[in-house]
């Protein structure tokens, strides 16, 4: 879920955190993906270009990067490692604990409960957002994080559109909140430009989601851009991951850390594994396999 800093009610990160805490991904992913999913949790999961550990166990470079950046990102850049909340899965009990902490985090904010509604302290006008999808097979996750919001207070209304009012409405960033996501290569660079930089946040159709404005994000883009060496690279793009996961720009959703695939026995395959994907042009038809598959198909045994 991509939250939208250009609304007003999404500019407190505190806000964006106590909202992450609503959603239960461990609860969709037991009820309603038979767990095949992972939780993500870094803008590079499953790669060696996300941040991991303490930034005091990183690369020298890592390390050097963001001590020059203090002050600019939030402390918990410089002591914690992010992890997404997590429940136990058992639904409205198990979100409970999470709820809370969204609650404390809320109360030190410009937003309060009164009457059961969270309103804002010094206007009074509700806490009140549109979920924007494109895809009704999206309802299923959304509806629940709706109810969890609820339970804080929040009205969070989740529309429907077509392809083409959608495509209009997110050229224009004229949204509360999306599902969205950004495709990552081995080799990150001037791609990394549309995602998150100031300039991008303005531009119509740019990639920058989330609106994010922050000139220290924008050096550290042009520092990965520019890295000299493929160490350089990681422990540049590892620098910026940990900044943007401790904007809250997001609440992460999930992904898989494998390909599945089915195929007739009939191929030769290289011995040399991809690290990532599977890379379907470099098989080829091994003729004593084809035989043997033939052989089998004649004889009524399946092929």
């Amino acid at each position: 879920f991509v939250f939208n800093l250009r609304k007003a009610m999404f500019q407190d990160p505190k806000v964006r955190e106590a909202l992450t805490m609503a959603f239960d991904f461990e609860w969709s992913n037991a009820n309603l993906f038979y767990n095949a999913y992972t939780r993500t949790d870094s803008y590079f999961d499953n790669s060696e270009l996300g941040s991991r550990g303490l930034l005091k166990d990183a690369g020298a470079e890592e390390r050097k990067i963001l001590d020059s950046y203090r002050g600019k990102f939030p402390d918990r850049v410089y002591t914690s490692e992010f992890h997404p909340p997590s429940t136990d899965g058992s639904g409205a009990r198990g979100i409970r604990p999470n709820l809370r902490i969204a609650a404390k985090l809320l109360r030190e904010t410009d937003w309060t409960v009164r009457n059961e509604k969270l309103v804002n302290t010094k206007t009074g006008e509700p806490f009140r957002f549109e979920i924007l999808l494109v895809s009704p097979a999206f309802e299923r996750i959304t509806l629940p994080f709706k109810r969890n919001l609820e339970r804080l207070g929040i009205d969070a209304s989740v529309r429907i559109v077509d392809t083409s009012q959608y495509q209009n409405r997110l050229d224009n960033f004229d949204y509360d909140m999306i599902v969205g996501s950004w495709g990552q290569s081995q080799s990150p660079g001037n791609e990394q430009r549309n995602y998150w930089t100031s300039a991008a946040a303005s531009q119509p159709g740019a990639r920058n989601l989330s609106g994010i404005r922050n000139p220290a994000i924008d050096a550290l883009v042009e520092l990965v851009i520019t890295a000299p060496d493929r160490d350089s690279l990681v422990q540049r793009t590892r620098a910026l991951d940990r900044a943007l996961l401790w904007g809250f720009y997001i609440i992460p959703h999930w992904h898989i850390p494998h390909d599945r695939i089915a195929y007739w026995d009939r191929y030769g395959q290289p011995n040399v594994i991809p690290t990532q994907g599977i890379v379907i042009e470099a098989w080829w038809v091994d003729p004593a396999k084809e035989a043997a598959l033939g052989r089998r198909a004649s004889s009524g045994n399946g092929g």
